[in-house]
């Protein structure tokens, strides 16, 4: 009896052992979900987001990885972390029967003297049972001037070597100007307000436009709206222009308050594109904006005029659909006489809405003009050769030469991919092509020159 519970505990032994084992054969089965990870633009001296992989053991025994390390080891720019353990390489890593561990990998770009992109790459090499497997890693640096809670008190100019970033803000003294050149790009974060008491001058091309957008350009991040504040005009400032800028990703685009003190409009907007803003793409607020040619797609809430002001806006599209970010749930226009949620009292508004257009499909409005007017004098809203979606009449407003619900017939929408294109390259038989009135403004968004029959909209065909 004794030497049949020996046999027993000595086989229980032997079995758990076994079970408890590492399997050693070069034959082991061990795979990785990704064979690279890339990151998207890094800014020198400011980390990426980490992104992380998995490896897994599919044999039915544990597996003993010898080492998982970096190629570059200590001096490269990655940086890892391996099931909890920090380092440039780990040893003796353990992963139990059909298990599996996160590696997790992070990137900062070490300040040199490159003004151009630059690529980083690495590799994490897995060594097991005489085997190896890697997994690559390649990022895109780039140097940056950075700025961080920036009070610009005298007349500055910016140009495009480097890009800006812009921490904690930026502020534009009363007195001051700055004046941004071609091709610059200004990166700001998410507690980065773009802040002018005096003018700004952003003298942008069609090939070189001068961008405004936020600091997180990883996959998963660049096309986030709400990502920096927006750009603010407030009551001192005047003498504003912005030429070829597109202004996107922001909680709102451009926020203006005040008249001008003079007999300049506070902004001149000129074929610029304000895309994908969480909440207004431009919200102006009894103050006076000219614009022409310009595309607003895909706010919030495109463009809302509040307290009376004085308005013209020349061969604009203003335009959204429902995308996975921004559900198209507000007119694309939006008009008042005083100012919401702040008691009865009214104000003149002048607005000229000139050969544009005002659609948007996949949400909830049926009419994508809204007016409210309160006051009894002093007001005119004139619609002259637009092209707009609405299911009633719009109050309290002149339409001339314009067509109703008639599809624009953009050149291809598919919100699924992200694609909005909304010239009529295609489309030769758009309501919108030779629909037009002729103005002062001689060439569209793309500089194209307009014929004597201008399209409605920021595009001619």
């Amino acid at each position: 009896m004794k030497f049949s519970i020996f046999i027993f505990l000595c086989a229980a032994i032997f079995f758990s052992c076994k079970k408890d084992s590492f399997i050693t054969s070069p034959d082991a089965t061990l795979y990785t979900n990704t064979d690279t990870l890339s990151f998207d633009t890094v800014f020198a001296t400011v980390g990426s987001i980490t992104q992380s992989f998995k490896i897994f053991n599919t044999n039915n025994q544990k597996l003993k990885i010898s080492s998982v390390k970096l190629s570059g080891g200590s001096s490269s720019p990655f940086k890892m972390n391996v099931d909890g353990i920090a380092s440039s390489e780990v040893n003796d890593v353990e992963i139990n029967k059909n298990d599996s561990i996160y590696v997790f990998v992070q990137v900062n770009v070490n300040p040199s003297s490159a003004t151009l992109p630059f690529i980083l790459t690495d590799s994490i090499e897995i060594d097991y049972n005489g085997n190896k497997k890697w997994v690559q890693l390649q990022a895109y640096g780039q140097n940056a001037i950075f700025l961080k809670k920036q009070l610009v008190t005298t007349n500055t100019t910016w140009n495009k070597i480097l890009p800006y970033v812009i921490i904690g803000g930026i502020q534009i003294d009363s007195n001051a100007t700055l004046t941004i050149e071609a091709g610059t790009k200004i990166f700001l974060h998410a507690d980065a307000p773009f802040l002018v008491d005096g003018s700004l001058k952003v003298t942008g091309t069609k090939d070189e436009p001068v961008i405004f957008a936020g600091d997180r350009l990883d996959q998963d991040y660049k096309d986030l709206p709400a990502s920096w504040p927006g750009i603010y005009f407030r009551s001192s400032s005047e003498n504003n222009s912005l030429t070829h800028a597109i202004i996107k990703n922001a909680y709102q685009g451009i926020v203006a308050t005040g008249i001008s003190n003079n007999s300049n409009p506070k902004i001149n907007l000129s074929k610029c594109r304000i895309d994908n803003i969480y909440d207004a793409g431009i919200l102006a607020i009894n103050t006076n904006i000219y614009a022409d040619n310009c595309l607003i797609s895909n706010c919030g809430s495109n463009i809302e005029l509040e307290s009376g002001g004085d308005y013209r806006f020349i061969n604009c599209t203003v335009a959204s659909y429902g995308t996975n970010y921004i559900s198209h749930q507000q007119p694309v226009l939006k008009l008042f006489d005083y100012l919401p949620d702040a008691g009865n009292e009214t104000f003149t508004l002048n607005a000229l809405f000139q050969n544009c257009i005002f659609w948007g499909d996949g949400g909830i409005v049926d009419n994508e003009i809204s007016i409210d007017r309160k006051g009894s004098s002093g007001f005119s809203a004139t619609f002259d050769h637009v092209l707009y979606k609405a299911k009633d009449e719009i109050p309290n407003a002149t339409f001339t030469s314009s067509i109703k619900n008639e599809t624009p017939m953009f050149d291809s929408i598919d919100v699924s991919k992200n694609i909005f294109d909304f010239h009529f390259n295609n489309h030769p038989n758009s309501p919108a092509i030779n629909a037009g009135v002729t103005t002062v403004f001689l060439s569209d968004l793309d500089d194209k020159p307009r014929d004597s029959n201008p399209d409605i909209g920021c595009y001619e065909r």
